[in-house]
């Protein structure tokens, strides 16, 4: 296999972020000695989420086993996993914002048509569906678990509690009309064909669209990671690998 040098358009944040917390896990579990340091097993990490290269290409680009750059890129997401923020967390940083914006998206999954849960019917392909927390400026709050890709947007916000923890926080929310009866402080466009509608509702819908077209920059924020672009790992890892990706925005975005 080639290796060549290469970049990782990731906030250096980011990398000291991660490495200060493997550095406090090594040491909380007096961990031996180890092929790569605290930093470079960072940088393996973050170029396995941000490119998505296989362990394999890891391994060559860092010499290391092809079993070590899996052991560390898993140890390393299921670290900043552990810290990501819950739905109360979020809810209690949403509670200065004027209102909130939800969506769900789909992410990619490499799986056959026997598979038949995982189908968005939406997308037409196979996937993951996770639920989305955006402020009034279209930032990432929170990022649900990912759910079977057939699951609906608005079972999705229920089956996560979204649609109570909002509305008993009083918190309103912007949604599109995937979330039809969800209730709550859940607020939709008017529903029918647009050329079935009045003028007023006509209106009320375009800016509706307005408001929550920002909610896109917050799907765009965690696809830029390019590993959930073609997910090809168990998808009982996706929700672990989401999780470590907000934890990893949400402390660069701190810093």
């Amino acid at each position: 296999m080639l290796v060549y040098p290469s970049g990782l358009d990731v906030s250096s944040s980011a990398l000291r972020f991660l490495t200060q917390q493997l550095r406090r896990h090594r040491r909380a579990t007096a961990s031996r000695w180890r092929r790569l340091s605290a930093g470079r097993q960072a940088l393996l990490t973050l170029a396995h989420l941000r490119v998505g290269h296989t362990y394999a290409q890891l391994a060559a680009g860092f010499e290391v086993a092809t079993t070590t750059a899996y052991r560390y890129v898993t140890e390393a997401v299921d670290l900043l996993a552990s810290l990501a923020p819950t739905l109360a967390d979020a809810v209690r940083t949403a509670s200065t914002k004027a209102y909130l914006l939800l969506d769900g998206t789909l992410l990619p999954i490499d799986r056959i048509a026997a598979d038949r849960p995982s189908y968005s019917g939406k997308h037409k392909r196979h996937g993951m569906n996770v639920q989305v927390l955006a402020d009034p400026f279209g930032r990432l709050l929170w990022a649900a678990p990912a759910l079977p890709g057939a699951v609906h947007d608005v079972r999705a916000a229920r089956e996560h509690g979204i649609v109570d923890a909002l509305t008993e926080a009083g918190l309103q929310c912007w949604a599109d009309k995937g979330y039809r009866g969800a209730g709550g402080t859940v607020r939709i466009p008017c529903w029918g064909r647009w050329e079935a509608l009045s003028t007023g509702q006509k209106a009320v819908n375009r800016s509706h669209a307005k408001i929550r077209a920002l909610v896109e920059q917050a799907v765009a924020t965690l696809k830029s990671w390019r590993l959930l672009r073609r997910l090809r790992c168990s998808t009982t890892r996706i929700t672990r690998l989401v999780q470590a990706l907000l934890t990893l925005h949400l402390a660069s975005s701190d810093r």
